[in-house]
């Protein structure tokens, strides 16, 4: 596929999991990459060369996306790289599930900065370079529109603050011919989330289809939504979670 011929995305957190699957299908659909990474640049060398060893052009950028000089930067060096940036996928994120009465304040910060001011930060970066045509895609979740287990407080708050800046920027990018998406992930066999893990008994019971989703799928929606089958659609929450919020 060449959906994506001659266009440059930058995915944050593309080192492993959904945004590794991310990239590489970008890539497929014929984009330049780029990709950030918080510490371990052995994953992400792992991603280009994967995407470089199918023909495809990508590079890894050091950024951590609690670091708002570094998420800066790693919009400046995509462009910079590749002359251009036309798809921005906000996937770095985190959550650290536990009951919320023993969440520590460092630990909500940690969850915030990442989750909510990272991708503030990154799209308001990007959305600078941005022409007619271009994408910016959020990696939110479906606890951010309905919450089905405990242990998951300040995350699910997050993914909600993700799911309206969705909307509302779509109402102010518009005109210039930008949409922007949120892409909603259910449980997803990842290594912070495991189809095997503690955590995967009441999620996967919790979708139509019990199942875990796998990354791959995602990454799909991601596609369509990068591609220009999908130039009607913004402002949208798009859920792909086998039916858990059925």
């Amino acid at each position: 596929m060449t959906n994506l011929n001659k266009k440059v995305a930058l995915v944050t957190g593309g080192s492993r999991g959904i945004g590794a699957a991310i990239a590489k299908r970008l890539a497929s659909d014929g984009a330049s990459v780029a990709i950030t990474y918080a510490k371990d640049a052995s994953a992400a060398s792992a991603v280009v060369k994967a995407i470089e060893s199918n023909g495809g052009k990508a590079v890894a950028i050091q950024a951590d996306a609690a670091d708002v000089e570094a998420v800066k930067s790693a919009v400046e060096k995509t462009v910079a790289t590749f002359g251009r940036l036309d798809v921005l996928v906000n996937n770095a994120g985190t959550a650290i599930p536990k009951p919320f009465e023993e969440t520590t304040l460092e630990e909500m910060e940690r969850v915030i900065d990442i989750n909510i001011r990272g991708v503030f930060v990154t799209t308001q970066a990007a959305l600078k370079h941005m022409n007619d045509g271009g994408r910016v895609i959020m990696i939110g979740s479906a606890v951010g529109e309905r919450a089905v287990a405990p242990g998951l407080v300040p995350y699910a708050a997050t993914k909600g603050a993700v799911k309206m800046f969705t909307q509302a920027l779509s109402r102010e990018v518009g005109s210039r011919g930008i949409t922007v998406n949120n892409v909603q992930p259910g449980p997803i066999d990842t290594d912070l989330n495991p189809a095997s893990g503690d955590w995967a008994v009441p999620q996967k019971a919790a979708t139509a289809l019990d199942r875990y989703g796998h990354v791959e799928e995602i990454a799909a929606m991601v596609a369509f939504v990068a591609g220009p089958e999908s130039s009607y659609i913004t402002g949208a929450n798009l859920t792909v979670d086998g039916g858990m919020n059925a």
